[in-house]
């Protein structure tokens, strides 16, 4: 891991102590755990945020991730893909568990649920205005919510890294770093993503755009 995440992360309530609460458990952080979330729980909350739409459950999500890294911590640094890819995987599904664990029947029977769509008015708003090399041509798109029905239809890889270096505006070696994956396959996935987003809404790539 580079670097590290600034202080901000620690804006998230810690998990840590908690455990000292469960029965008889006393619970010393190892450093590099201590460093891991340093490093990646910000990041972590804001991803969860984006997709859930709430900051507060984002971060009852991120708890629940670290509680589980903490407990696990020694088998988790020998995990394939390190660390880093276990918790992205561990966060994701983590992230997907309450998105279905909220959907609840309001008196009509509808679900009180937000809809991908309601959940992420921000998310193709903000891939609007920093799409780049793409803005000219998603400037005549029909509508924002064309472009988002085309991000949400992405493969799971190339949904994560449109989120994370387009709307959050991380770079490409600190999305590989969140993902735990390499930053050539983050560009790879950003731009297997471009193309496909740009065939849904029927705009020609150029080939400069194409290779961006």
């Amino acid at each position: 891991m580079t670097g590290t995440e600034d202080s901000g992360a620690h804006a998230l309530p810690a998990s840590f102590e908690e455990l000292e609460a469960l029965k008889g458990i006393q619970y010393d952080m190892q450093a590099s755990l201590d460093a891991f979330y340093r490093m990646y729980a910000r990041p972590q909350v804001d991803y969860a945020t984006t997709v859930l739409g709430d900051r507060r459950a984002a971060k009852t999500v991120v708890r629940s991730l670290y509680t589980h890294l903490a407990l696990n911590w020694d088998a988790v640094l020998f995990q394939e893909g390190g660390p880093e890819a276990y918790a992205w995987r561990a966060l994701k599904l983590r992230v997907e568990t309450h998105a279905r664990m909220t959907i609840a029947p309001t008196a009509d029977g509808r679900s009180t649920a937000p809809s991908a769509n309601d959940r992420t008015t921000a998310v193709h708003d903000a891939v609007r205005a920093t799409l780049g090399a793409m803005r000219s041509q998603l400037a005549d798109a029909e509508s924002p919510l064309g472009l988002y029905t085309a991000i949400a239809a992405l493969p799971v890889r190339q949904f994560d890294v449109i989120i994370l270096n387009y709307v959050l505006g991380y770079p490409c070696s600190r999305v590989a770093d969140i993902m735990g994956i390499s930053a050539g396959t983050v560009r790879t996935h950003r731009r297997q993503a471009r193309k496909h987003i740009a065939a849904k809404l029927g705009i020609d790539l150029s080939d400069d755009e194409e290779k961006e």
